[in-house]
């Protein structure tokens, strides 16, 4: 690449120091921990969820005698692994020797672990966000094993987005009725815009689309060499349309005329890849019935699921259903479904025995009640747990059922506890 160009884009990426405006994210505290160890930061997530600006938060308060570098610049696109030492001989022209890097999307890059690699030998401090997860795994290869530490970062959680909104609130067990009242209201607020930075910010839905389009072109057709785009996006209307629901990659498999269920897999895998969606499994002990079992799908933000998805007035429980699955991934929590006679929406496993069991449904009334309680009974009783969750909008109190403590409380509390 020549070499000129290259100190062009990287005079014009100098990036300005931190804007006061930015919202800190919670992830921010897990990755300051690291500051002073050796580990090569790995920053993954989907695209505009705000991993550059957490990167200029994190040069701003911890580094900021430290280079950045943005890949997602189309001047990149002639880039190779061989620039490297190129960039690294204009870094040092333009700004002197510094011992922190910091990389964005490098994922564009191939074999770009091998670079890094080699910063790291020299006891170099570097920091890299991509948008695809497989860089956190099977794409670093030998080459950074052991000396990473990878972290996921999503759209605004609930508290960030009261964090957006400027909302504070006291303790949450003496929450006055209007606060509460004003909490439930930015609560449906989010459970229909979800949390991506930007959108918050210009409320237009033609921002989703184009966010959307540009991982399925740029992420999943581009990178994986799709001959056609169209069994990919009956797959990803078909998932958005059905948040929650059991599919079966078979059946998906004769709606798209494809001629492999395997084929539905990998496009699953590509959707999980680029942290758009993402599938959960039943419970089972045996690891094969798991894996050939039918699997329920969620999405990385309600807003976007509502952007491209059909819609029915009852599916807000769907969504709701969507906010929990997201809080706990965000948790890295193990996450699976059960179903026997009855079904509960999550169990939890904590190494070899699953720990938690959460039920999640807009409200308890009659005509529902007796399948949501006994969804999860029968979990807490095949798991050999003694209490277990239902999260409602409003619902608050705790009963006793079937010598089970049963704890109905609002997703959004849980949320912000």
């Amino acid at each position: 690449m020549n070499k000129e160009l290259l100190k062009q884009i990287l005079l014009e990426q100098h990036p300005p120091t931190r804007n006061p405006q930015d919202i800190p994210r919670e992830l921010r505290t897990t990755i300051h921990k690291y500051k002073e160890t050796p580990f090569i930061l790995i920053l993954s997530g989907i695209r505009r969820c705000g991993k550059s600006t957490l990167l200029h938060q994190i040069r701003s308060e911890d580094h900021p005698d430290s280079y950045y570098i943005n890949f997602d610049d189309e001047r990149f696109v002639n880039f190779t692994v061989e620039d490297f030492q190129t960039l690294y001989e204009c870094l040092l022209e333009l700004f002197g020797e510094k011992n922190t890097f910091f990389f964005d999307e490098i994922q564009n890059i191939k074999i770009w672990e091998r670079f890094v690699r080699r910063l790291h030998d020299n006891k170099k401090k570097v920091y890299v966000s991509g948008s695809n997860a497989s860089m956190l795994s099977r794409e670093l290869g030998t080459h950074l094993t052991g000396r990473n530490i990878p972290v996921s970062l999503y759209p605004f959680s609930f508290k960030e987005f009261l964090l957006f909104k400027k909302q504070s609130y006291d303790s949450l067990n003496v929450l006055t009725t209007e606060q509460k009242s004003k909490l439930k209201r930015y609560f449906n607020e989010y459970l229909k815009n979800g949390g991506f930075p930007e959108y918050l910010q210009t409320g237009k839905d033609e921002y989703l689309k184009t966010v959307y389009e540009n991982i399925l072109y740029r992420d999943i057709i581009t990178r994986y060499h799709l001959p056609r785009e169209k069994p990919i996006k009956e797959v990803v209307y078909y998932a958005v349309s059905n948040i929650g629901k059991e599919i079966s990659f078979n059946s998906l498999r004769k709606l798209t005329g494809l001629t492999s269920a395997t084929t539905i897999r990998e496009y699953f895998d590509y959707l999980e890849n680029s942290y758009l969606a993402f599938l959960v499994s039943k419970y089972n002990p045996s690891l094969k019935k798991q894996i050939y079992s039918n699997k329920k799908i969620y999405f990385i933000d309600t807003g976007i699921a509502r952007v491209l998805g059909f819609r029915t007035s009852d599916d807000i429980g769907r969504m709701l259903e969507n906010i929990v699955f997201l809080h706990l991934k965000k948790q890295n929590k193990e996450i699976y479904f059960h179903k026997e006679k009855y079904e509960c929406d999550f169990v939890i496993r904590e190494g070899s025995r699953i720990a938690e069991a959460i039920q999640v449904t807009y409200e308890i009334n009659d005509n529902n009640k007796e399948r949501e309680v006994n969804g999860l009974v029968e979990a807490l009783d095949t798991y050999k747990l003694n209490k277990g969750i239902v999260l409602t909008f409003d619902t608050e109190k705790e009963i006793i059922e079937q010598k089970k403590k049963i704890i109905f409380k609002p997703v959004w509390k849980w949320l912000l506890e």
